[in-house]
Order: structure tokens, then C-alpha cells, then sequence
């Protein structure tokens, strides 16, 4: 009894890799690897570019010119064979000639010894050139009266072509290249052939002469001219290597000594050795670098005592006005006893302290964001009723200066890990400012989520940002237009603070304006305490805004041309695209 065992179904086959595809697998990973590094240090190695392209270059121009010399010296020795030939061919054929010119007719008898003696004579007449020429006499118009006589005995049909017979036969001296076997191996032979006249019509005589000394000495030639050029290149390719390594070697240390020196190393100096150009840069960069410590050592005093002096004096200033406040406020409680005048004086001082108070209050935030005492109370937050609240405060002011205020939110809680009262102060701060700027037109608020982020976008329709005010928008006490009247009463360190909270967040805070289109500001935090932003649910581009070189905006992903302020650049402005957010939303107006 015989047992088989069970085939293999066709998906257990299916999914089993052929050997076969596993190697070719392996082999191209392996290729992209290599080519993988080679790209990697051609991009950031200008000595191995340098070397390479000298390399090439020299190569090229090595190889062209030896070509040109082996081709030249072949043409020389292969002339040199050709007169020599021609030469030969020429005697012989008088000589032949003079041999058979008594003959009248190709039956008589004599002739064929005639024409064997002469073809020996020819053949053995210069003693140097016995050893492979062969001497051949035919004759094509009598095949059967004379018969084809060589020396030495050979088979000469196969080199002898039928252009090269036919063109002895219309009584031409003509010759031809032809590789064929006689003499035991396949040689290369100068064919040469000239029309003997006689008397009864014509015969050929050809001397084959072989190219072989001629062959070597090419060979040999070209050979030396590769050597020479091989040698050329690889001396071309060290001396660049040489050169280009004592002109990068200083470059390279002074980027490790700048690397250092851009981490707070401010002792780091480059060695100077000699005299020379190298010599002289290193001498200027360690004078550079003794004076950027110097400078900046200067600063970060200054920047030290400036920073305490603005936390003492808002310290100190607490407590007069403390003081002020409660007599204020008592003056401000019975101002309707009082004047007309004196009361709306009163009413003036109130509003003055609260703004006083105000700027106090920010100064000492701004003390705590420059020590770096700022701290981060985040706790799940639902953003919605947060952007209600500060819409609620402002809605006042609005009111005031006929600027609507319309709200674009989600039906649905907004959660993110953040600290509320710093998000609420960022929004008061931004909607505040577009209220301030918004020339009676309305101000949109829109709240967006994904996956990784929330986003909250602040539009204005007013004016907008001339060209280089968004490098200036978050600076501290920076007014567009200093002339202009403040209807917050704003300290002019709003956006600024709003800047070290989103950085305090690991969000991004950034602006977008352009001349009569408006501006519009992005909040975007991340949904969850410590992650990385990477985009932003909404555009920091309106989708209404007109791009500087014409046309409205389409509705791709892209966003060129705007003002990024954000944690990734140090606080520096950084143009780069933006996503946009696709999300469902609720309209409200307020």
C-alpha cells in the first residue's frame, strides 16, 4: 500500500517567496544602500567633488588625447607599409613586364616557367622582406592557359577580393586591408596589387605583405600611451585630493568651531598656523569670535539687569499703586456728589488705573517668560465655551466700533490638553486686536480639529499688514500706525505674550496681512500636553485672499507667500506652506 503526500494548496503556494525574487530582493536593497551613502557623501564632501569632477575632467581629456596619438601613430606606421608596398609593387611590376614581353601569345610554352621564375625572383629579390610577404602573379583573363603562381606556395583566392580584381583589371594600382589565414594563423595582410601589361593582353601581380610587426608596435604604443594617461590621471586626481584637503581642512574646522560657538562655547578659537591666506582667515575668525563673546556677554548682562530692573520696578510699583487704587476707587464711588468736571476727571483716573493696572500685570508676565518662569497648568479643556467667553467680554467694544463678530465652530466639544486662562488671554488678545483693526467690516473666528491639533483663526477685513510689518507684529509696544488712537486701551504687549504662551503650549502662533485684504492670525496647540506639531487643521492663508501676482486663491493644500511665526524657527519668521482644515461646521453669529 502506497501513501502520497498532500500537495500544497495554491494560496499556501502563493505566499511561499521564490528564491529567486528573495535574492533579487536583497541584491537591489543592497544596491540602494550603496547608492544611498554615495549620494549622501558626494552632498556633503566638496573634497570628494572636487577629486571626483578632476578625476572625470582629466580622464576625458586624458583619453581624447590618446586616442588621437594611438590613431595618429597607426596611420603613420600603416603609411609607412603602404609606400614601402607601392614601392615594391611598383619595380616588380616593370619587372615582370620586361620578363614576359617576348611572349605573344599565352599558350607558348615557356611562359608559365617565365612567370614561376619571376615570382621567385620578386619574392627573394630584398632578403628582409621574405620572412610572411608572399608574391603572387595571376592572370583572370586566361585561367587556363596561365596558372596562378605564389611565393611562397599559399592559397592567396580568400585576401584577394573581387573589387580589388576588378579594379586591377580596369589597370589601376590599388591595395586593400584583409585578414585571412596562409601561413598557419590569421593574420592581417596589406594587400597590393598592379596590371603587368604583355603582349597578348594583361596579368596581376599582388604582394601581400603582413601587418603584424606593424600591429605590435601599435599595440605597444597604445599601451604606453594608456599607462601614461592612467598614471596622468591618478598623479591629477592625489594633487587635487592634496590641494583641495589643505583648503577644506581649515574650512572644516572653523564649522566645528562655529558649531561650538552657536551652543554657547563661547571659548572655542581655531588654531593659526603660518602665514597665508588660511593663516589669516583663522587669525580673523578667532577676532570675530573674541568679539561676538565679548558682545554678547555684554548683552546677556544687559538683557539680565534690564530684566530684573522691569520685575523690581513692577514689584515695587504694586504697592503705591495699591495705594492709588483704594483712594480711586472711593473718589470714583462718589464722583456723582462732586462736579461735572471733577467727576468725569474721576472717571478718567479710574480707567487710566485699570490700564496702568493692566500693564503692570503684563510687565510682570513678561519678567516671568524672560527668566523662563512661566509654567504650563494644562488640563483637558473644551475650547468652545472658551471662545464664547472671550467673545462675550469683547462683544462690548464690538458694539462700540460696529464691528460684528461671527463665530465658525464645531457642533461638538473641542477637547485639548491646555492651560485655559493662557488660551483665553491669547484669543482676548487677538480678537481684541482685529475688533481694534477691523474698519467696521466683520471679524470671523473659526475653530478647527484633527487627529494631532486644534487650530483657531482670528480674520479681519480691515486694512491689513504692509509689506514687512510681519516682522514686527509680535514685538513688544510695535503699533502699525503710532498715530493711531487705541480703543482696548491696550499696554501693547498683547501679541507678545500671546507669543510666549503658544511657545510655552509647543504651538505655533502665526500671521498673515496683506494691504487692503485684511490679516488673519492662527493659534494652533496640540490636542494633547508635550506632543510635536507637525500641521494645522486650518489654513493660516484665507481662502479669499488674492495672491501678490494675481487671482484668487484656489483650494489646494499650498499656501505661498505668508508670515509664519511659530516654535520651530527660535521665534524667527519663516515662510513655508501651510494645510488647510476640511472639517464640518456649525455657523453662529453673534
Amino acid at each position: 500500500m502506497s501513501t502520497s503526500s498532500p500537495l500544497p494548496s495554491p494560496s499556501t503556494a502563493a505566499r511561499r517567496p521564490s528564491a529567486g525574487g528573495e535574492f533579487w530582493r536583497a541584491v537591489s536593497v543592497r544596491i540602494a544602500g550603496v547608492l544611498g551613502r554615495a549620494h549622501q557623501t558626494w552632498r556633503r564632501s566638496l573634497q570628494v567633488r572636487v577629486v571626483t569632477i578632476t578625476l572625470v575632467a582629466s580622464s576625458l581629456l586624458v583619453g581624447g588625447f590618446a586616442f588621437l596619438i594611438a590613431d595618429k601613430i597607426t596611420t603613420i606606421l600603416l603609411d609607412s607599409a603602404r609606400s614601402d608596398v607601392r614601392q615594391r609593387v611598383t619595380s616588380g611590376a616593370s619587372y615582370a613586364a620586361k620578363q614576359v614581353s617576348l611572349y605573344r601569345q599565352p599558350q607558348e610554352a615557356q611562359l608559365q616557367e617565365t612567370i614561376d621564375g619571376t615570382v621567385n625572383y620578386l619574392a627573394g629579390g630584398d632578403p628582409q622582406q621574405t620572412s610572411g610577404v608572399v608574391v603572387a602573379i595571376t592572370a583572370d583573363d586566361y585561367p587556363n592557359d596561365i596558372q596562378t603562381r605564389t611565393s611562397p606556395s599559399a592559397n592567396v583566392q580568400s585576401l584577394i577580393s573581387p573589387e580589388l580584381r576588378a579594379a586591377i583589371a580596369d589597370g589601376k594600382v590599388a591595395s586593400q586591408i584583409r585578414t585571412g589565414r596562409l601561413a598557419g594563423e590569421t593574420t592581417k595582410y596589406l594587400v597590393y596589387g598592379s596590371p603587368v601589361p604583355t603582349s597578348f593582353g594583361q596579368i596581376e601581380l599582388y604582394y601581400l605583405v603582413p601587418l603584424s610587426r606593424q600591429d605590435v608596435t601599435a599595440a605597444d604604443a597604445r599601451a604606453t600611451v594608456v599607462a601614461t594617461g592612467v598614471a596622468l590621471v591618478i598623479l591629477l586626481g592625489l594633487l587635487a585630493a592634496l590641494v583641495t584637503r589643505l583648503v577644506v581642512n581649515p574650512v572644516r574646522v572653523a564649522a566645528r568651531t562655529a558649531q561650538r560657538l552657536s551652543a554657547g562655547l563661547l571659548d572655542q578659537r581655531m588654531v593659526v598656523n603660518g602665514e597665508d591666506d588660511l593663516a589669516l582667515l583663522a587669525a580673523s575668525f578667532n577676532q570675530m569670535a573674541t568679539n561676538l563673546q565679548r558682545q554678547i556677554l555684554r548683552l546677556e548682562e544687559m538683557s539680565r539687569l534690564q530684566r530684573r530692573f522691569t520685575s523690581d520696578v513692577s514689584h515695587e510699583l504694586r504697592t503705591p499703586l495699591t495705594t492709588v487704587r483704594m483712594a480711586a476707587d472711593l473718589i470714583f464711588a462718589e464722583r456723582d456728589e462732586f462736579d461735572p468736571a471733577v467727576a468725569r476727571s474721576a472717571e478718567l483716573l479710574q480707567a487710566e488705573l485699570d490700564r496702568f493696572e493692566e500693564l503692570l500685570t503684563d510687565l510682570l508676565e513678561i519678567s516671568r517668560f524672560d527668566a523662563g518662569f512661566a509654567m504650563l497648568d494644562s488640563e483637558p479643556t473644551d475650547l468652545v465655551p472658551v471662545v464664547h467667553r472671550v467673545v462675550d467680554r469683547l462683544a462690548g467694544l464690538a458694539e462700540r466700533v460696529g464691528v460684528p463678530i461671527e463665530l465658525d465652530l464645531p457642533g461638538t466639544p473641542v477637547i485639548a490638553e491646555v492651560d485655559p486662562r493662557r488660551v483665553e488671554r491669547v484669543l482676548r488678545n487677538l480678537v481684541g486686536n482685529a475688533v481694534e483693526h477691523g474698519e467696521a467690516r466683520p471679524v470671523l473666528i473659526t475653530l478647527g480639529i484633527d487627529e494631532t491639533a486644534v487650530a483657531i483663526t482670528v480674520r479681519d477685513h480691515g486694512v491689513g499688514l504692509k509689506v514687512g510689518e510681519e516682522k514686527l507684529v509680535f514685538n513688544r509696544f510695535w503699533r502699525a500706525d503710532p498715530s493711531r488712537a487705541r480703543q482696548t486701551g491696550g499696554t501693547g504687549l498683547g501679541l507678545s505674550i500671546s507669543l510666549e504662551d503658544a511657545r510655552l503650549h509647543g504651538g505655533w502662533l502665526e500671521a498673515w496681512g496683506a494691504p487692503g485684504q485684511g490679516a488673519q492670525f492662527r493659534l494652533t496647540l496640540p490636542a494633547r500636553a508635550g506632543d510635536r506639531l507637525t500641521t494645522s487643521p486650518l489654513r493660516l492663508v484665507p481662502s479669499d485672499a488674492t495672491l501678490p501676482f494675481g487671482g484668487p486663491r484656489d483650494g489646494g493644500s499650498r499656501d505661498g507667500g505668508q508670515l509664519a511665526i511659530g516654535p520651530g524657527t527660535g521665534g524667527a519668521l519663516a515662510i513655508g506652506p501651510a494645510p488647510a482644515g476640511d472639517g464640518q461646521r456649525t455657523e453662529v453669529r453673534s
